[in-house]
């Protein structure tokens, strides 16, 4: 099946109150675990490709891989660049047979973020290229974006700025963040905040960065193993399935992909140290990326059997 744009994906998503899971790509094993999920929940995907997968995968063996992938299945599935920097990396991937891109002009000024948007989506939507923006900042770090502080989305500013810019959805900030440490303290989102904008702009599908729940044992199995990520916090899943009620319909999931292989990895190879062969473990690792997404489809998004 070929790739497909979000807009049909989501109206079904928005309408059913469930998420699509964005799940971020950097290899082959990665993007098998995630099919074979998916597959087996029939659910619909958006695989994502950030800056940094772009440089150590290189977009053509994305691609690639993305048409050995499709080339198996009948699942609707989306091509997605993450935090697109610039008009030319979106023209690049649009050029590329991507059929959704992310402008992240968050970090410029209300009217700079307007006018960079602007024109990626005049130039995307003469392709057929959904366009995600996003407006406020979100803490942590991710690849090639970071950021000290959250600056939560205004409300009035958000719908202006749809209005405005022409852009098909919006990545918002209520208090999610990048990376394995996105809280101090108590978990806590801005849902006051998140249901006036989708007051605001009824219909409109809104997304969520910085959404990885950082699920517990992962972390405990990487430390169990050598790893130090001490004191890492992330979303509860209980809110991020909550967050579906007012409009999110994209919820994008990288950390937790990282720390199920990673610890995965590290726990093999504790435990077979005469091992040397990289799809001994590369294999398990696999295992641990389609277990993460199984969870994610059936107790976070709300997606199983969506496609």
């Amino acid at each position: 099946m070929p790739l497909v744009s979000p807009k049909e994906m989501f109206d079904k998503a928005y309408g059913g109150g469930y998420a699509v899971g964005a799940f971020n790509v950097n290899n082959m094993e990665i993007i098998q675990g995630i099919m074979q999920s998916a597959e087996e929940l029939r659910s619909p995907l958006i695989l994502q490709v950030s800056a940094g997968a772009r440089k150590y995968a290189g977009q053509d063996y994305i691609i690639k891989l993305m048409e050995a992938a499709l080339a198996r299945t009948d699942l609707p599935v989306v091509l997605h660049l993450d935090h697109g920097q610039d008009f030319d990396i979106c023209k690049e991937v649009i050029d590329g047979g991507f059929t959704s891109v992310m402008i992240d002009g968050s970090h410029h000024s209300f009217e700079e973020n307007i006018r960079i948007t602007k024109e990626v989506v005049e130039y995307a939507h003469d392709k057929g290229v959904w366009v995600e923006a996003e407006l406020g900042v979100l803490a942590g770090v991710e690849d090639e974006v970071s950021a000290e502080e959250n600056i939560y989305t205004d409300p009035d500013q958000a719908k202006e700025f749809v209005e405005r810019t022409g852009c098909d959805s919006l990545a918002v900030a209520i208090g999610t963040s990048h990376g394995a440490y996105k809280f101090k303290c108590e978990p806590k989102l801005d849902f006051e905040r998140l249901e006036t904008i989708n007051k605001l702009m009824p219909g409109y599908p809104l997304v969520l960065h910085g959404a990885s729940s950082v699920l517990p044992e992962y972390v405990e199995m990487a430390n169990k193993h050598g790893g130090e990520i001490e004191g890492a916090c992330g979303v509860p899943e209980t809110l991020l399935r909550k967050a579906a009620e007012y409009g999110v319909c994209k919820i994008n999931i990288d950390t937790d992909i990282r720390l199920a292989m990673t610890a995965t990895i590290r726990k093999y190879f504790a435990e077979n140290p005469a091992d040397f062969d990289p799809r001994k473990y590369l294999g398990p690792a696999r295992q641990a990326v389609k277990d993460m997404v199984t969870h994610k489809i059936e107790h976070v998004l709300g997606c199983k059997g969506a496609a």
